[in-house]
């Protein structure tokens, strides 16, 4: 089929850094080529992909030219699709609703992918503006705010099997990797981390709008030798950072749509150790992939019990459930039943 892709533009794909939905996307991308398909990813100019890439601007926004409008941005992405649409057997668009108006008009079977939190203000009502638009979500979770959207499938994330090796060794700290935003629950697992006489080593990005947040309740507890911050890493980095890993903390507080980071250590074969919110009871098995704690009393329990976890068989279930083949071929499958309803 040929298949057009349509990503954010606010960083390359995959990024060289933070960025969950952008490397999902280019894992997408990669795995439809090597299963025949004729793929065209509309992204920035700098992203890396086995398909053809149809560059909308030079650079990724957040690394590229400062003073970009992200709204011109998008504008530019829209345009590119639309002037380009009848190449296409079926568009997939990955920047959540604002490409809807012109997909819904040109004829060419599409379906958009919700990456976010969807309990957003009159979020439903633009949804109810395209009432036979076909929604994928990544997690059953994530569609309880829209549920008379048209949902078609939950596909959850997967990546190459071959992106991280697994470590069967017991690691020596408590991992923490994502954004330094509150609802992710960096304070909660500083604290968890120090109950249990752990270090704790933190990978993450500090959002500009976070920056005061960050340094009225984080940067006071981050002495550098038991709470450690290093900063964003990319995909070598990564793998060593949750490879060594005792477990990944994963102490959110808001409903995580999916969480890609919990499959990122499965298949480093660490454990994790995150609250029941969002996403979580669908990404961890209990018990088996980590634990699924309500509260930092049950996370520090749970640190306590990680040890004993099979860590051969967290990479196992990893490549059972979470891989990025596995994901291709149920989006194959989709595409394929848009395609005959044309």
């Amino acid at each position: 089929m040929r298949i057009a892709q349509l990503a954010p533009l606010a960083e390359s794909v995959p990024p060289k850094l933070y960025g969950g939905t952008e490397r999902v996307i280019a894992w997408l991308v990669d795995e439809l080529v090597d299963l025949g398909h004729d793929v065209t990813l509309f992204a920035s100019g700098d992203s890396r992909t086995k398909g053809k890439l149809h560059a909308v601007l030079p650079r990724a926004l957040r690394l590229g030219r400062k003073g970009v409008d992200p709204n011109a941005a998008c504008a530019l992405l829209i345009e590119a699709i639309a002037g380009r649409a009848r190449d296409f057997d079926v568009i997939h668009s990955h920047v959540d609703w604002l490409p809807l108006p012109v997909l819904n008009r040109t004829g060419v079977p599409f379906l958009t992918t919700m990456h976010g939190r969807l309990d957003l203000p009159r979020l439903s009502d633009v949804i109810g503006a395209f009432p036979q638009a076909p929604f994928v979500s990544i997690s059953d979770n994530q569609r309880r705010p829209l549920p008379d959207a048209n949902w078609v499938a939950t596909i959850p994330h997967g990546l190459p099997k071959e992106q991280f090796r697994p470590s069967y060794g017991a690691g020596s700290y408590l991992a923490f990797l994502g954004r330094l935003t509150a609802e992710k629950g960096p304070e909660a697992a500083i604290r968890i981390a120090r109950a249990v006489r752990m270090p704790l080593r933190i990978a993450a990005k500090i959002p500009r709008a976070e920056t005061t947040y960050f340094k009225k309740k984080l940067e006071p507890e981050i002495d550098g030798e038991d709470i450690l911050l290093i900063g964003e890493v990319g995909d070598v980095r990564k793998q060593t950072f949750l490879a060594g890993a005792a477990a990944l903390l994963f102490p959110i507080d808001w409903p995580e749509p999916f969480g890609l980071v919990m499959i990122e250590a499965m298949a480093c074969g660490t454990p994790v150790i995150a609250y029941r919110s969002g996403s979580v009871p669908e990404v961890v098995e209990d018990g088996v992939t980590g634990f699924i704690v309500d509260g930092e009393q049950h996370a520090i329990e749970a640190v306590k019990e990680a040890v004993r976890l099979d860590r051969r068989r967290i990479r196992a279930r990893f490549e059972e459930r979470f891989a990025a083949s596995r994901m291709a071929r149920e989006y194959e499958s989709r595409y394929r039943e848009l395609f005959a309803c044309r």
